[in-house]
C-alpha cells in the first residue's frame, strides 16, 4: 500500500531544483531556496528515505554511441501470465539496445524504447530478440523522430494557497495496482 509523504514549499523547490540538476551541492541547493545548509541536507536525506527521491541517473546521447535510430516496441505476448511477467521483462531489459520497458494495460502488454545503429539493427532486434521468443504474439514497431524532456515533475497542490501537498508513494519492488 502507498505510504503518504506531506511535502512544504521548501521540499518541492528541492525536488524542482534537484531535477534540473541532480548534482546540485547543499550549499548552493540551500542557497537558492533560503535555508541552512544543514537543514538543507536533512530534508533531502528525509526525501530519499521516504521513497520521493528515487535516486539520480547519468544520461547518455544514443546517437554518440552509435545508436542514432530509436523505436517503440509494442509488444504482445500470450500467453499474458504472472508467471511469465517477471522472466519476460529480466530478458528485455537484459538487451543492450533496451531503454525502458513499460508494462502497459490495453490491446498491447509491453511498451519498449530502445537505440540501434541503424534499420538492419532494429530489424534484427525486433526477428531475434522479441518474435523469435515462443510468448512473443506480435510486435508493432514506431520509429522515434525526435523527442524532449518535460518536467520538472512535481505534485499538483490541493489548492492555490495550499502550503503543503501529500504525495502518495509506492514501495520500492511494490507498484501496486
Amino acid at each position: 500500500m502507498a505510504e503518504s509523504v506531506v511535502l512544504d514549499s521548501v521540499d518541492l523547490h528541492l525536488l524542482r531544483l534537484l531535477q534540473n540538476d541532480a548534482r546540485m551541492t547543499y550549499r548552493d541547493l540551500a542557497a537558492q531556496v533560503g535555508v541552512a545548509p544543514s537543514t538543507c541536507l536533512d530534508r533531502v536525506t528525509r526525501l530519499r528515505r521516504s521513497g520521493v527521491i528515487l535516486g539520480h541517473q547519468l544520461r547518455l546521447d544514443p546517437a554518440k554511441l552509435g545508436r542514432s535510430l530509436e523505436a517503440l516496441l509494442s509488444v504482445q505476448v500470450r500467453p499474458h501470465r504472472r508467471e511469465l511477467v517477471g522472466p519476460f521483462v529480466e530478458r528485455i531489459r537484459a538487451l543492450p539496445e533496451s531503454i525502458t520497458v513499460f508494462h502497459l494495460t490495453g490491446p498491447d502488454d509491453y511498451l519498449v524504447h530502445v537505440a540501434v545503429a541503424d534499420m538492419g539493427d532494429l530489424q534484427r532486434l525486433v526477428l531475434d530478440g522479441f518474435t523469435s521468443r515462443p510468448e512473443v504474439a506480435r510486435v508493432e514497431t514506431r520509429l522515434i523522430f525526435q523527442q524532449w524532456d518535460c518536467g520538472p515533475l512535481l505534485p499538483r497542490p490541493g489548492g492555490s494557497s495550499a502550503p503543503t501537498t501529500t504525495v502518495d508513494r509506492q514501495t520500492p519492488g511494490n507498484p501496486g495496482a
